[in-house]
């Protein structure tokens, strides 16, 4: 499969400046699992912002954002 990083860039919700899989999203979701993280994409505006990718972070934040 292509990564197609242009197209996704602009829909790509992290907002962590420095990071280089910014916008490839095969690259991001890989890293974040390889980590035991879930990417900022899935997590809300707030969530997303903490930087904690936890998964236990992350179901906190869904639980608030239901």
């Amino acid at each position: 499969m292509e990564c197609k990083k242009k197209a996704t860039m602009a829909k790509c919700t992290c907002t962590y400046e420095p990071c280089s899989r910014k916008g490839a999203c095969c690259d991001c979701i890989e890293y974040h699992r390889n980590n035991n993280e879930v990417p900022g994409c899935l997590f809300s505006k707030a969530g997303e912002r903490s930087y904690d990718r936890s998964v236990s972070n992350f179901i906190r934040d869904r639980q608030k954002n239901q």
